[in-house]
Order: structure tokens, then C-alpha cells, then sequence
């Protein structure tokens, strides 16, 4: 059986010390910016970048795939 072309991207959002920065694993790409919404804007232009030119199929991805963003955070702890 053929292997099916993704047609999502997965991509992380980590709130850094002074960036939030995102990563696609999948393909390699990895940016920043100093509020979420710059970040996100990054990541599109940054994948985009990254496709541009590409087959798609070579790198396992259907036409005109979307990005699956998560986005990690870590609890508030309150010390007792």
C-alpha cells in the first residue's frame, strides 16, 4: 500500500524568556518572534520559504498543506 501524502504540518509554539518560537520538525524549519501573532506570521513566510520550489511529494506532503499549530505552555505552580 502507498504511503499517503500528509496534508498538515505539524509545528510547536514554546514561550522562551524573551521570544516565543516555533518549530516544524517534519521539515526542518524553525523561527521566532517577540509576540505569538509575529511568531505565527514568521512560520508561514519561514514555510513557505522553505517549500517554495519543492516537490511536495518528495518530502511526503499533498498539494497546498495547512499548518497544525500546538502550542506547549507550562502550568502556573503556586507554592504552598
Amino acid at each position: 500500500m502507498p504511503n499517503q501524502l500528509q496534508h498538515t504540518i505539524k509545528a510547536v509554539v514554546r514561550k522562551g524568556d524573551q521570544f516565543y518560537v516555533a518549530e516544524c520538525l517534519e521539515i526542518g524549519v524553525v523561527t521566532q518572534g517577540r509576540t505569538f501573532e509575529e511568531t505565527v506570521e514568521n512560520l508561514r513566510e519561514a514555510v513557505a520559504l522553505h517549500l517554495d520550489g519543492e516537490n511536495l511529494a518528495d518530502l511526503g506532503l499533498a498539494p497546498h498543506p495547512t499548518i497544525l499549530l500546538t502550542m506547549e505552555l507550562e502550568p502556573e505552580y503556586r507554592v504552598a
